[in-house]
């Protein structure tokens, strides 16, 4: 194993006993993104960011931890598939969440983000309309939320349905969405968004192309590129709901 790698374990196992399994609460404590403190704890390689030298010894000093305490071999006893944390990091934006009713209070840190979804108009009528779900949000923590540039009244989520974008977004996997960034001239390439296609709730790779947009799912062999000039994209209702900031999958 690695220094990396122990590095890494070892963090991990600071967010499991120490922060209650939030990342987003070791990111607060060390002064990074939650994005950042992601990207060094994720499982995935191809993800994965490197805890460096000075990093390793930032974390040490901002928690009050003995110098080189990270690169010893305290939590290589815990299991390879990673310990128990709130929720699996699957990307860099991931960050650690809870769902909550509406009876339950934010605290003062939080927002509670309510969730969008598909809605049909009228009984059996096949047209469909995206409002906020009563009932359910979803908690952010304020300086989460202003770290990625996101309006605490802009703050949405979305739930993840079908396989299209596997492997990255499974089904049931919830997104946050900035519904502040919806305009066609701001997009920018290939990043991910929430799209209104005639009523239906999708989450793809959006690109600018000469003669319209292009839509792109992770999971091409299944579902190849949809392309769709400018008369297209008026005639069909697509418009886009806003800019992907954050996604995660609840621990199963």
């Amino acid at each position: 194993m690695d220094i990396y790698e122990i590095r890494r374990q070892n963090l991990r196992h600071l967010v499991s006993t120490r922060f209650n399994g939030r990342i987003a609460s070791l990111a607060d404590a060390i002064e990074r993104a939650p994005s950042y403190v992601s990207r060094c704890l994720t499982g995935k390689p191809e993800h994965r960011k490197r805890i460096g030298e000075a990093l390793a010894r930032d974390v040490e000093d901002k928690l009050g931890i003995q110098r080189l305490w990270l690169d010893s071999g305290h939590a290589t006893q815990l299991p390879v598939d990673e310990p128990p944390v709130a929720a699996q990091a699957a990307h860099p934006e991931m960050a650690d969440f809870s769902i909550w009713d509406d009876e339950s209070p934010a605290a003062d840190d939080e927002v509670l983000v309510p969730f969008l979804h598909e809605v049909e108009l009228a009984a059996g009528s096949g047209r469909f309309a995206i409002e906020e779900t009563e009932g359910s949000t979803l908690r952010f923590g304020k300086r989460s939320l202003r770290k990625n540039g996101v309006k605490f009244s802009d703050a949405k989520c979305v739930s993840v349905r079908g396989n299209s974008m596997l492997p990255v977004l499974r089904d049931g996997a919830i997104v946050g969405v900035d519904v502040g960034k919806n305009s066609f001239g701001d997009i920018i390439d290939g990043d991910l968004y929430a799209i209104n296609h005639n009523g239906q709730l999708r989450i793809k790779q959006v690109y600018r192309t000469a003669l319209g947009l292009r839509l792109r799912s992770f999971n091409r062999d299944e579902h190849p590129d949809e392309d769709y000039s400018f008369d297209e994209v008026q005639d069909q209702g697509i418009a886009i709901i806003g800019h992907v900031f954050w996604w995660g999958m609840f621990a199963k």
